[in-house]
């Protein structure tokens, strides 16, 4: 007799997902659909007799409550945004009203989201005038996040005790509380820690970020604009993390274009609205929060997504060389 073994992370069937999904979304027979995608969630690229669309499998921490939160966030954030140059993806609502579809994995629950699939032409923010422009969009999706009005649910808040503290904390435990490098990290963290309070106490920019502004999640242009996705990590936060993401997005420039692209960056946002001179002074603090929310994303991942091979020694090091490199002290 065999007995079925638990699963920590499926990947669905694509005809079967077809199967499944199509009679509740009104959106013409559904003809393809492609894994696209593995990442912290499961992507698919749908093709149907109406055109193309986007299916996120969601993973099984993303609760009910989470794919709630986030539709309903792109549903306000669109009659926010009306039809001005900056743009969100658009979830397709079921024949029912419904914005989303519970799934039983073989993990257990996971929600999937059926979005329009967001035209525009791919910018990687490598000269002055799209660096402008992406800096008023992202303005322009602060500025509308400030006039939603979002469920409350219990969810996270970019706080330092998520930013900072949670993620310190998986990573002492994935190393060891006896690593030679925890003392160092626990010690990175309280300067981090400290340089926030500081800064807040004088008063920061906080209202409702995207979470991930990184820049592979806003790289397309529609116009003289850009179409902002992927709001799985939108929560009440400081401004300047968002803007931090940015600034170390994956597809940098050159060495000797940063500051001069970055500074467009920001004017780009401060034609829309204000940014204090100690709000842009915190970005580069933020930069070095967000690189340890980073790692201990990794470390998060690790038994259901990326296994441990590349997460050993060699891993640890590259960050904390990187950290020292911050000389915060």
């Amino acid at each position: 007799m065999h007995k079925r073994l638990p699963a920590l992370r499926s990947v669905l069937e694509p005809s079967g997902l077809s199967l499944f999904l199509a009679p509740f979304y009104g959106v013409g027979e559904w003809k393809e659909c492609v894994f696209w995608l593995h990442g912290l969630n499961d992507t698919y690229r749908v093709r149907t007799t109406e055109g193309l669309f986007i299916l996120r499998v969601c993973r099984t921490e993303l609760r009910e409550e989470d794919a709630a939160y986030e539709t309903e966030l792109l549903m306000g954030l669109n009659k926010a945004l009306g039809d001005g140059a900056t743009g969100v993806s658009e979830a397709v609502s079921r024949i029912d009203g419904g914005l989303y579809t519970m799934l039983e994995a073989p993990e257990g629950h996971r929600a999937a989201i059926l979005f329009r699939y967001a035209e525009g032409q791919e910018n990687t923010l490598h000269d002055e005038a799209s660096c402008f422009v992406f800096g008023k969009s992202a303005a322009e999706l602060h500025s509308a996040m400030d006039r939603v009005q979002t469920r409350s649910i219990n969810r996270f808040t970019l706080d330092t005790s998520f930013l900072i503290d949670q993620p310190a904390a998986k990573i002492i435990e994935y190393i060891g509380a006896g690593h030679c490098a925890a003392p160092f990290l626990r010690q990175f963290a309280e300067t981090l820690k400290e340089r926030i309070a500081a800064a807040a106490a004088k008063g920061l920019d906080w209202g409702l970020c995207h979470g991930d502004m990184h820049g592979n999640n806003n790289a397309f242009q529609r116009d003289n604009g850009f179409i902002h996705y992927d709001f799985e990590w939108a929560a009440p936060g400081w401004r300047a993390y968002d803007l931090a993401q940015v600034r170390i997005r994956k597809r940098q420039p050159r060495e000797e274009d940063r500051e001069r692209l970055w500074q467009a960056v920001m004017s780009g946002y401060r034609s829309v609205r204000p940014f204090s001179a100690q709000d842009e002074e915190m970005i580069d603090t933020f930069v070095w929060v967000r690189r340890l929310w980073v790692m201990g994303l990794d470390v998060l991942f690790i038994p259901s997504t990326s296994g441990a091979l590349d997460y050993g020694e060699e891993w640890l090091q590259s960050f904390v060389d990187e950290f020292r490199s911050a000389r915060l002290e």
